[in-house]
């Protein structure tokens, strides 16, 4: 490149890092020794919430979300913080209302959140629209995400395309969305020199380390002109976290994309860092496999947790077998169902469909509520062309949704402010409650009745920080690395 122009750096390590290595169960306690120096590091900003953190922080860690957030805006004054929002879905695993979702979002913003990144797990636009006029009406930054993946219907032209759209639709910014590390280093090049083409606002990049790739990815997309990356500090960065942030800064260090981070002080916050990770390993919520290289992730398309989940599937089943049946099972699944990108919920959606494929010995035998959904248009549009027979097979002959499937649903704050009256102590109680009733419930319980509380034991602790199966959905979202 001719002219300087620093790298820009957004460090996961308060969110991403841990949810894709240790189920999000890292604590605030964890977290605010290290804010100052963070704070000061000079990051574009600091990813500390959204994903997978708030219904782990009520359901595992007895923490209100709503208080963390506010912990670490006082404790970052400095620093954009940064967030993930599933679009329609919240950060639940349905659509909500608009009426909630602007809520949630002027409520995030209000609690000190101000870079609001937004994807659909379809890359249906008309799911993410609300979020993005919420974010702008409310002053925050409208970080619109592209869901990256690989099939015959999604070409370079198809993300560009989608990027212009969603740069029409008010984006600030464009992030280039790499839940698998399925973007290679080549393709990486190629698609960041597009779109700084065909689009005027600045484009970020969100990748992992799964199939080993993610460093050079990296490194291939600041040549292209990339504007920001996503990093992880190193000692809960790589594996199914994202590339380690020392690495990216040493590598560009006196290039014209040099990132001006302080190597030193990266170094100090990562000696902190290197203690909370100890500590996950202890409680058994971090698994050293997280940081084994699966190029599985580019043969089947599949996030690489998501094959942790698919074994535990099996194994329930005594049919540990069959894995490699499975794995094959995946990308027609996939194809029948219109090539969605496997991203939080399509991915469980897909994975569960080719599990009772194959265990059944007889496809489609039986169809999951899920699939039914999906194939019935409840999710938003499919990138491709679905298989009809299959649809038929899975819903007769109801009706296909055509519209944004969030139109067909009435307001429901009323309904959820009416339902918490009770229980709920402020407006952000509401929206808890509103996206995990069950959770919240039990939460807002432990936390306003401190007298009924089982004394704290180490033992209980290390129960709490493990994930376990009963996680269920969730435990394959964590893995699946949205």
């Amino acid at each position: 490149m001719s002219e300087k122009k620093p790298l820009l750096i957004t460090d996961t390590i308060l969110r991403d890092a841990h949810q894709s290595q240790a189920a999000t169960r890292m604590r605030l306690e964890d977290m605010l020794p290290a804010c100052e120096l963070l704070d000061n590091m000079g990051y574009w900003s600091l990813e500390c919430w959204g994903g997978a953190t708030f219904d782990s922080c009520m359901r595992f860690l007895n923490e209100d979300p709503w208080e963390r957030l506010r912990a670490l805006k006082k404790a970052m004054p400095k620093t954009k913080l940064q967030m993930l929002l599933r679009g329609q879905n919240i950060l639940g695993y349905k659509h909500y209302a608009d009426d909630v979702v602007d809520a949630f979002v002027r409520l995030s913003i209000k609690n000190g959140i101000n870079v609001i990144r937004i994807f659909d797990a379809l890359n249906d636009t008309r799911n993410m629209r609300q979020a993005m006029q919420s974010t702008k009406k409310y002053g925050g930054v409208c970080e619109a995400a592209i869901s990256y993946t690989t099939s015959p219907v999604h070409s370079e032209e198809y993300f560009v395309n989608l990027a212009s759209q969603l740069e029409e639709m008010g984006a600030d910014v464009i992030c280039i969305k790499d839940m698998a590390n399925l973007l290679l280093p080549i393709d990486a090049y190629h698609l960041v020199k597009k779109l700084k083409e065909k689009v005027s606002v600045p484009i970020h990049l969100h990748t992992h380390n799964t199939t080993g790739t993610g460093d050079m990815t990296n490194l291939m997309a600041a040549w292209a002109g990339v504007d920001i990356v996503d990093c992880a500090l190193s000692p809960l960065g790589n594996g199914t976290s994202q590339p380690a942030t020392e690495a990216l800064v040493a590598t560009l260090k006196g290039s014209d994309r040099d990132t001006g981070l302080d190597l030193a002080k990266l170094s100090e916050a990562a000696a902190h860092f290197r203690k909370v990770a100890a500590k996950l390993k202890e409680q058994g919520s971090l698994d050293p496999k997280v940081l084994n290289v699966d190029t599985n992730t580019l043969l089947y398309q599949v996030p690489g947790g998501m094959l942790s989940n698919l074994i535990s599937q099996l194994k329930q089943a005594n049919a540990e077998d069959k894995y490699y049946d499975v794995l094959a099972e995946i990308p027609n699944v996939r194809k029948d169902f219109g090539y969605p990108p496997l991203v939080t919920p399509t991915s469980q959606i897909v994975g569960s469909q080719a599990v009772l494929n194959v265990l059944a010995g007889e496809r489609y035998k039986m169809i999951t509520k899920e699939s039914k959904g999906l194939l019935r248009g409840e999710y938003g549009q499919v990138p491709g062309e679905v298989n009809e027979e299959v649809r038929k097979k899975a819903i007769g002959n109801d009706e296909v949704i055509t519209c944004r499937p969030a139109d067909l649903l009435q307001p429901e704050l009323e309904k959820y402010t009416e339902e918490t009256k009770e229980i709920a102590k402020c407006e952000e109680d509401v929206l808890s409650y509103a996206l995990f009733p069950q959770v919240a419930s039990k939460f807002f319980d432990y936390r306003d009745h401190p007298e009924k509380r089982e004394p704290a034991t180490p033992a209980a602790e290390k129960a709490a920080a493990k994930p376990t199966s009963a996680d269920g959905v969730r435990t394959i979202y964590v893995e699946d690395r949205s």
